[in-house]
C-alpha cells in the first residue's frame, strides 16, 4: 500500500536527508541509511526530469519550433 509521492514531496524528503547529514548528529548507521535513502531519492528524482525533458522536447517539435535537444 504504498503511495506514490509527487517530484516535490521527494525533493523535500532529500534536503531533510542532506540537513541531517550535514548536521553531523547523526549515528554511522543511521547516516549509511540516510545516505542510501538519499542516493534512491536523488536518482528517482533525475528520471522524472529526464522524463519531463524528453516531454517537452516532443511537444516542442510537434509544434516545429524545436529540434532533438543534445544531452
Amino acid at each position: 500500500m504504498s503511495t506514490t509521492k509527487t517530484f516535490e514531496e521527494n525533493l523535500k524528503d532529500l534536503e531533510t536527508i542532506v540537513s541531517k547529514l550535514e548536521s553531523g548528529e547523526v549515528p554511522l548507521e543511521e547516516a549509511i541509511s540516510e545516505f542510501q535513502k538519499g542516493m534512491l531519492l536523488s536518482k528517482n528524482l533525475q528520471k522524472t526530469l529526464d522524463e519531463a525533458e524528453k516531454t517537452l522536447v516532443k511537444v516542442m517539435q510537434a509544434d516545429g519550433t524545436e529540434t532533438e535537444m543534445d544531452s
